[in-house]
């Protein structure tokens, strides 16, 4: 799970998948394209509305992606198209660029392609997430458990 800063968006996606899967068969993890944020907490805002919903993600600190992670993961989800295009550019080959991927993607209903950073808005934007993000990691664990 891929979004800019690994605070705000791809913690919430990290800690809706593991909810949904086993963990002992599955490795999730997320990263940031930017290292704004490296060692820190997610967003309180991130952590509230996970926390609302039963999932905790406060243990997480973020991290930055790198290249190392096209041979640790089978998937790569990114929030937005720009996550899209930082990651593609770290790509080394054909094989890693396939594995890369929007989120919301996986969910053909989705009435946006992106997953808006929430991060200058207010609550109602985290909810927002948090509703795009579980919807597309039930189609997600669905298919990974098949």
């Amino acid at each position: 799970m891929v979004c800019l800063g690994n605070i705000c968006r791809s913690p919430l996606a990290e800690g809706i998948l593991k909810s949904k899967v086993t963990n002992s068969e599955f490795f999730i993890d997320s990263a940031g394209t930017a290292a704004y944020h490296v060692g820190e907490k997610p967003d309180p805002r991130s952590i509230a509305v996970a926390l609302k919903n039963n999932i905790d993600i406060s243990y997480q600190r973020a991290r930055k992606f790198v290249v190392e992670d096209f041979e640790a993961f089978d998937y790569i989800l990114v929030m937005d198209e720009s996550n899209y295009d930082n990651v593609v550019r770290l790509a080394e080959s054909e094989e890693h660029r396939s594995m890369v991927s929007l989120i919301l993607d996986w969910d053909k209903t989705a009435e946006v392609q992106n997953v808006p950073d929430p991060y200058y808005g207010g609550n109602q934007g985290f909810d927002f997430v948090f509703e795009l993000l579980d919807k597309a990691c039930d189609l997600i664990a669905r298919e990974l458990q098949n």
